[in-house]
């Protein structure tokens, strides 16, 4: 098959999902509303169900759900007729996903959810279809033809579906407030993990910091920068305020400009007024701040006080970027 073909393959099944999702935006009703502050009010889980590919979905809205701060369960379709219908409690909330809403195994389960009490939702594309006419509300999720050209692979169907339930999620996200901080506790692994909850004392060096007074000579500046290896030494006063800074590009300035060095003090050579952020912020924060102003270290306050530095090394290392 020629490049073209495929290219044009791929971009008009796109565009056929991104029709679908469109449509969907219509299908955001009072029902939605309502299902949203049912799971907020509810002490209960969310308990997600379907066959076949809406079941693969199911499990993806599932973790969705589940990192984002509502409790959530898989309970495969199938299954649920053999024994699984037990993980059901008394205040959870289950939500049935089907394309049509008709297929076997769901006209078989439906009626069995029906008869736990439990508040049942369907994520259907079939409003006529008996999974729609049985759930006390119905998150429509309709579309007209799948994106396969037999019209027959689940595929725009499954896309909406999942659509729907990112929706669902974002929803009770924000009105449970649910911060990035809060999202790291669910997420302390890899690099994602690291961005959430690293913070600048985490990886700074705290203990012994770069630091020179304005009368110390050149020698003393070079002596405590290269000792510290950091690559800067911030300028403080006697009260620990931060005067200025002096890297190794200043060092480099300085010997390029100045015949005569002997005489020069901290203060001649620094920078004022050096970039900082307090230990408490997160580490991606400092590499975004360092990023932006093109330098490679910051000084690290605590109390608006001198307190440490942090390099781009510190960071890198981390494997938070």
């Amino acid at each position: 098959m020629q490049d073209n073909s495929i290219k044009e393959i791929a971009i008009n099944t796109i565009k056929e999902e991104i029709k679908s999702i469109e449509k969907l935006i219509d299908n955001i009703d009072s029902d939605f509303c309502k299902v949203v502050n049912i799971i907020l009010e509810s002490k209960g889980r969310v308990v997600l169900t379907g066959i076949g590919k809406s079941a693969n979905i199911a499990n993806k809205i599932v973790a969705t759900l589940n990192s984002t701060g509502t409790p959530a369960l898989f309970m495969h379709a199938a299954d649920a007729i053999h024994g699984d219908l037990g993980m059901i409690r008394e205040n959870d909330t289950v939500i049935c996903i089907s394309k049509s809403g008709n297929t076997p195994e769901i006209k078989v389960l439906v009626p069995l959810l029906k008869n736990t009490g439990n508040t049942l939702v369907g994520i259907v594309s079939g409003l006529d279809s008996f999974l729609a006419k049985q759930s006390n509300y119905v998150l429509k999720a309709v579309v007209d033809r799948e994106a396969c050209p037999n019209n027959l692979a689940p595929t725009s169907s499954t896309t909406v579906q999942l659509v729907m339930g990112d929706a669902l999620a974002v929803a009770l996200l924000e009105a449970r407030q649910f911060s990035s901080r809060d999202f790291a506790k669910f997420h302390p692994g890899g690099a994602l993990g690291k961005k959430l909850y690293l913070t600048v004392e985490d990886i700074c060096l705290k203990e012994n910091p770069p630091m020179v007074k304005p009368e110390d000579n050149v020698r003393n500046v070079i002596i405590e920068i290269s000792a510290k290896r950091m690559g800067a030494a911030i300028v403080v006063d006697h009260n620990k305020d931060m005067i200025g800074i002096i890297t190794d590009g200043d060092l480099r300035r300085m010997l390029e400009n100045n015949a005569d060095i002997t005489s020069l003090k901290a203060k001649d050579i620094m920078t004022g007024k050096p970039k900082s952020i307090n230990k408490d912020e997160l580490a991606i924060n400092a590499f975004q701040l360092m990023e932006k102003n093109s330098i490679t270290q910051l000084a690290v306050i605590h109390n608006n006080k001198y307190w440490g530095m942090i390099h781009i090394h510190d960071i890198l290392k981390e494997g938070i970027v």
